[in-house]
């Protein structure tokens, strides 16, 4: 069997490269689409669903950027209605820590540097839930003192007395509270929803990856739209 040159295979290299391969570009661009995946399709029991609001302290939601701020809250808004409308359960969940922090020590790289900041302090203005997307009568508030949404909390115990056993989540930030959770969740078979649009995190690119790559391992993973079309609402 004959090897071909070098030349020779660098010639078809060159070829692909600048697409003069014989495929029409718009019969190679409609196998890349082909082959791309689609969008993911939500089907879950709406009776056995809740909603979780993470970390949408004022402090939290206060250290994005001004520009990222209200598309975020725009879309946590128009998620958190249209739940209601649905009667989904809606729970936030938040970080606050009790006058003088006694629940962190040195050891806790992430929230030791709050000892000094004053940030997510209980009974302050920065604790509270920023106003657009404040907790409504029925709904739930767990408090947490870790990052995670259930550790250091009875979330686990809510979920379980309301036969919950599918999660749909958004939050600050993606590489915390929602990272933490989809990875507590997975491991106790909850299924998840990640809405992709409705988490930041300050650094864009960790966001992406973790949307893109990580979180398509253990949940599905939708835009606003997606997840308001499926509960029957338009977005407002």
């Amino acid at each position: 069997m004959c090897t071909p040159s070098r030349s020779a295979l660098l010639f078809v290299a060159s070829l692909i490269l600048f697409g003069l391969t014989g495929i029409p570009a718009d019969a190679a661009e409609a196998q890349t689409a082909a082959k791309a995946p689609a969008t993911p399709e939500l089907a879950f029991d709406h009776g056995r669903t809740a909603v979780l609001a993470m970390d949408f302290e004022n402090d939290i939601v206060n250290m994005l950027p001004e520009k990222v701020q209200a598309p975020l809250l725009d879309r946590a808004g128009a998620i958190l209605k249209v739940a209601r409308e649905a009667h989904l359960p809606v729970i936030y969940v938040v970080v606050r820590f009790r006058n003088g922090y006694p629940e962190i020590n040195r050891q806790n790289k992430r929230f030791y540097a709050l000892k000094d900041s004053g940030r997510v302090k209980e009974g302050t203005p920065g604790a509270e839930i920023h106003s657009r997307v404040a907790p409504q009568p029925g709904d739930i508030v767990v408090t947490k003192r870790r990052v995670g949404a259930f550790s250091t909390t009875d979330l686990e115990a809510i979920l379980r007395a309301n036969n919950i056993s599918t999660l749909v989540m958004f939050g600050i930030s993606t590489s915390g509270v929602v990272l933490s959770t989809v990875r507590w969740a997975a491991d106790m078979d909850y299924q998840m929803i990640v809405v992709s649009d409705a988490c930041a995190d300050f650094d864009d690119e960790v966001h992406r990856v973790l949307t893109e790559k990580v979180f398509p391992g253990q949940a599905t993973v939708v835009s606003t739209q997606a997840l308001i079309r499926t509960l029957g609402s338009p977005a407002q």
